[in-house]
């Protein structure tokens, strides 16, 4: 398990309120050193616009620089929010707001900005992590752990799917299928008990990944019946795998928690399926 992890009674929940305004959310799905213990969370918007997770006074917003990508913008942006407990650390967001200003939950924050921070099959999001009002919330470490306050419904997945959308570097299955799309958040179980708890993360393409809303505490993580980790808490290490796709080789497989659809979403640059076709997603152990 990473270094410094928190205990978990330190950590900030977001509501279900807060969290119902994004199609999307996840705690471990990013190469961020906050997101190896879930010490921040990836909340997806519909649209362009920023509607914000927290309530609170502005404190300073602030351009950085952005690591150089061909597809990604070169700066990205900071938003600083007291919201009375704790600091609320914003990124990729051009601020349409400034120091001084007080803001709501769902108050328009700004425009979402692709960041060179972003693999290329990431969507546009915005990135939340919280520090204690003594800690420095400037600095890219330091974040406490942050829970999300739903109730995840895993689902049963058996690695197959259909391809119902691409893009240049990823392809999303039909598969699992949600059963109340808009009504409530889900995920891919790992294991085959309801209890075991939701996959989060880039697997294998982050080292760190996530078990959300377990309650049965298991040593190892699967995805359709496959081990692919060992777990220590809420937080996965991977095990040394390779995913594949009808065979070829993946970069990986991207797990999140989702509002409106479930299917399972590889990601890669040699990811290349045509809608309509079938995959089956397997993984064989890498040799050391």
């Amino acid at each position: 398990m990473p270094a410094g992890t928190q205990p978990a009674a330190m950590a900030v929940t977001v509501p279900e309120s807060a969290l119902h305004q994004y199609y999307r959310f996840s705690l471990y799905n990013s190469p961020f050193d906050a997101h190896d213990e879930g010490c921040a969370i990836d909340c997806y918007p519909e649209g362009a616009r920023a509607p914000s997770p927290v309530a609170g006074d502005v404190i300073d917003t602030k351009r950085v620089r952005a690591p150089p990508k061909t597809y990604a913008a070169e700066h990205d942006y900071l938003i600083l929010i007291d919201t009375g407990d704790y600091v609320a650390r914003l990124l990729h967001v051009q601020p349409g707001v400034e120091a001084g200003d007080t803001v709501r939950v769902g108050d328009d924050l700004g425009t979402l900005v692709r960041a060179g921070f972003f693999a290329p099959w990431v969507p546009n999001h915005i990135h939340l992590g919280f520090r204690t009002a003594d800690a420095n919330p400037y600095r890219a470490a330091g974040s406490i752990p942050v829970e999300a306050g739903v109730d995840l419904e895993p689902l049963s997945w058996d690695g197959t799917g259909t391809v119902v959308e691409t893009g240049e570097t990823w392809a999303r299955l039909d598969s699992p299928t949600h059963p109340a799309p808009g009504e409530r958040f889900v995920g891919v179980a790992t294991g085959d008990r309801r209890d075991g708890g939701v996959l989060d993360g880039g697997l294998p393409h982050y080292e760190w990944g996530g078990v959300l809303g377990s309650q049965n505490g298991a040593s190892v993580a699967q995805l359709a019946g496959q081990r692919v980790g060992t777990t220590d808490g809420r937080t996965v290490a991977w095990d040394h795998i390779t995913v594949l796709a009808n065979g070829d080789p993946v970069t990986g497989v991207a797990l999140f928690c989702s509002r409106d659809d479930a299917g399972v979403k590889l990601v890669g640059e040699g990811v290349d399926f045509a809608v309509g076709e079938r995959v089956e997603v397997t993984v064989s152990r890498d040799r050391s």
